[in-house]
């Protein structure tokens, strides 16, 4: 694929299962969502309203990257419970921070943290549900700050990635990059806040390290990593109102604009041939580095 293609409209199941779910391609689907409440409802005075000053999950780095290397450190953000409305102030630069904020916790936090805010979208969308044959593991809600970065990983879903607001910006290789794509294991940590307001990263005791890209696709080190060189991202920005369907084990890099909003479905992959193929490229490229 040269870029990841259109559709005007959700396709019926069997039309997506046979098309874009079997062959494990991307596209994006402009007019899925268009009915949904959430597309005009969703200000930040509205969320203030609803949701308030419920505590949340929000994710806090000092430098964006939440989840990823950071010397020599498989570090994961802290997670801090906080008033809703006390984040919004952060994002809308009512009250300053040196720090990065994000709500992403996915654990379906949509309908675990925000209920409330279910029936401005769906609990499920019913063509992926009927292709599939089941209802999705998780439905997460984001939003954050333009300089939140997610870093190139890839996940064992189906992904249906769906912008509220503003845009994600997203860069995808498929599974068959895989031998250009470094992995190396790390410990894992955690940053902690220290008296002073800094951060610390903080070692996560009796856990096993964490397989994890350290290559930055945005700016990334040729010398260190000459066989990057030959994979082939694709590059796609999500606007308001679209959705992207992600295939399962496509790696993703994302950026995002200020105050993006989404809300991503996760329906768990088949472990079909397709992931057999990915497990024989995997260990096949672990080979080859021995050699």
């Amino acid at each position: 694929m040269e870029s990841v293609p259109y559709l005007d409209g959700p396709p019926s199941p069997l039309e997506f299962y046979r098309e874009w779910v079997s062959p494990n391609k991307p596209c994006i689907i402009q007019n899925a969502i268009a009915h949904w409440p959430a597309l005009k409802k969703w200000t930040s005075a509205y969320l203030r309203e609803v949701v308030g000053p419920k505590v949340v999950s929000v994710a806090v780095t000092p430098n964006g990257y939440a989840d990823a290397v950071f010397q020599d450190r498989f570090v994961m953000p802290e997670e801090r419970q906080m008033p809703f409305m006390d984040f919004l102030d952060i994002v809308e630069k009512k009250v300053t921070s040196p720090n990065v904020f994000y709500v992403q916790k996915q654990c379906s936090n949509l309908t675990e943290e925000f209920p409330e805010l279910v029936c401005d979208v769906q609990p499920d969308i019913p063509w992926m549900s009927e292709a599939l044959g089941k209802q999705p593991d998780a439905v997460n809600f984001w939003l954050g700050e333009a300089a939140a970065v997610t870093s190139l990983h890839k996940d064992h879903y189906e992904n249906l990635y769906c912008v509220i607001s503003g845009e994600k910006h997203f860069l995808l290789h498929p599974p068959s990059d895989r031998p250009f794509i470094p992995y190396e294991l790390y410990q894992p940590a955690t940053y902690r806040v220290s008296e002073d307001g800094s951060f610390e990263i903080v070692d996560e005791k009796s856990t096993d390290k964490v397989p994890w890209i350290p290559l930055d696709p945005l700016n990334p080190n040729l010398e260190q990593y000459p066989e990057y060189a030959q994979a082939k991202p694709l590059e796609c920005t999500v606007k308001a109102g679209e959705m992207l369907y992600l295939p399962s084990l496509w790696f993703h890099h994302v950026q995002q604009s200020h105050g993006c909003i989404a809300v991503n479905y996760w329906y768990d992959m088949e472990y079909d041939l397709k992931y057999s193929y990915y497990q024989l490229l995997d260990c096949l490229t672990k080979a080859m580095k021995v050699l």
